[in-house]
């Protein structure tokens, strides 16, 4: 190879460097300003994916959560989320420390003014009450109404 030669190589790697450099340059700025981000590595396989959407439909309950937490090495909390994506999770029923569903205390008003045969807003103040004194009230008022 002769000196022109090694000269033109030269030339031809610091114009491709610089290129190069640019198009770094620009993919670095449309990230910052669009936020588009190079793909990262899945938390979850398809195959994963399938065995946890057939697992919970078979028996859609906390304990599949949990044992498919488990199985799978990640947080209820991360296979939770996956199946809400999938479209696949139902939310369990909240419910008290004894296991009875929540009801609101505008929920008991409600029952109270239909055991009065009145409208709510006639005593909407009873909300104020706590919600152990508006259930006794519901339990006296139904005695008395049957």
């Amino acid at each position: 190879m002769g000196h022109m030669d090694k000269v033109s190589l030269e030339k031809i790697k610091q114009s491709l460097d610089k290129t190069l450099n640019a198009v770094y340059n620009i993919k670095y700025k449309l990230n910052i300003k669009t936020g588009v981000e190079m793909a990262s590595a899945k938390n979850y396989t398809d195959e994963m994916v399938n065995t946890m959407t057939e697992q919970y439909q078979a028996n859609p309950t906390r304990e599949t959560v949990d044992a498919l937490a488990r199985e799978f090495g990640k947080t209820t909390r991360s296979i939770i989320a996956k199946l809400s994506r999938e479209g696949v999770y139902v939310a369990q029923p909240r419910t008290t420390k004894t296991g009875e569903p929540i009801v609101s205390k505008n929920e008991i008003v409600n029952d109270i003014a239909s055991l009065l045969q009145v409208e709510v807003d006639d005593i909407a103040s009873l909300e104020k009450a706590t919600k152990i004194d508006l259930r006794n009230l519901v339990e006296r008022l139904e005695a008395v109404v049957q």
